[in-house]
């Protein structure tokens, strides 16, 4: 029997702005029908950041979340799983309020803080129509995003109750060793869902290399007791995922991660990239994941228990 890879699909997120893409989902019924379709296309799992409707503003209030939430449980048996991630100009507590509010199956958790360089996307993108977007962008040469030990505590003891599981964002290589360390405390049960990010300015880079070494150490930190999965920033999005799936992972695609779907070619949807990788995968004999499936590999607790 072939290997089942999950699929992951990010449907909006924060590091892109409204203005990069027509194609960026921003109000609830875009980011609920963006979502649907990836599920639709073949996503076990959707990652799913909220919107002001108005300006695309990044926003983390829980109200901005519950409309999204209900339909897409409504209308596809995908697993939903909620950043915790926010942006970077958020406060923690302020990052944790969906998650804690909504207890959804899974939820995003960055191991570590960090440089999150993003302002050499100005020199790509000249016209801006939000007086948000530029300076939010131009910001990111002298903000630190902020995940510290207390951070991270503070996100598990508070989700510790709910039952959910965790996709650990690990952006370098120390941030596997400070997975260990919340393993050796007792505040993350396995299996561990590992999503190695590479590419993203000020994390590590989108070598070969790099995604060679981030699996043997992960290997050697946590043996079976993991799940890995990647993604991979911008355009070296589907390289990165065909590379780690014929070595054993899981991927992750998105708008949220990358606009484009080709050379100098806008994707259309988050479903184009999710319809892209799974022909990768197949083609490399592989299965992808249904939600049931990914429900039983990451042990979830089912979506008959969370609180949206």
């Amino acid at each position: 029997m072939a290997r089942k890879v999950i699929i992951t699909c990010a449907v909006t997120g924060s590091i892109h702005t409204p203005s990069m893409s027509p194609h960026l989902p921003v109000t609830a019924e875009e980011i609920a029908e963006a979502a649907i379709g990836a599920s639709e296309a073949g996503a076990a799992v959707v990652h799913l950041h909220a919107r002001d409707p108005h300006t695309g503003l990044p926003d983390q209030s829980p109200e901005r979340f519950a409309p999204f939430l209900q339909v897409i449980k409504q209308r596809c048996d995908c697993v939903i799983n909620i950043t915790t991630g926010g942006a970077a100009t958020m406060t923690t507590q302020e990052r944790l309020k969906p998650v804690a509010t909504f207890k959804p199956e899974v939820a995003s958790l960055n191991m570590g803080s960090m440089n999150f360089g993003l302002y050499p996307m100005l020199d790509r993108f000249k016209d801006l129509k939000h007086d948000w977007e530029r300076p939010y962008l131009e910001g990111s040469r002298d903000r630190i995003f902020k995940n510290t030990f207390a951070d991270i505590e503070m996100i598990l003891t508070t989700c510790a109750e709910n039952g959910t599981r965790f996709e650990i964002e690990c952006y370098d290589i120390g941030h596997l060793y400070t997975l260990a360390h919340f393993v050796d405390r007792g505040l993350v049960k396995p299996p561990f869902f590992v999503q190695s990010v590479f590419g993203i300015l000020g994390g590590i880079g989108g070598h070969p290399e790099d995604i060679a070494h981030m699996k043997r150490t992960a290997d050697r930190l946590f043996g079976d007791d993991y799940r890995w999965s990647v993604l991979g920033a911008g355009r070296n999005q589907m390289t990165i995922a065909a590379i780690a799936a014929s070595m054993g992972g899981n991927v992750r695609v998105g708008l949220e991660d990358s606009l484009w779907i080709g050379p100098k070619k806008l994707a259309q949807s988050n479903a184009e990239q999710v319809a892209k990788v799974r022909r990768i995968i197949e083609e490399l004999g592989l299965e992808i994941a249904t939600p049931a499936d990914a429900r039983e590999i990451l042990q979830l607790k089912g979506a008959d228990r969370v609180a949206f």
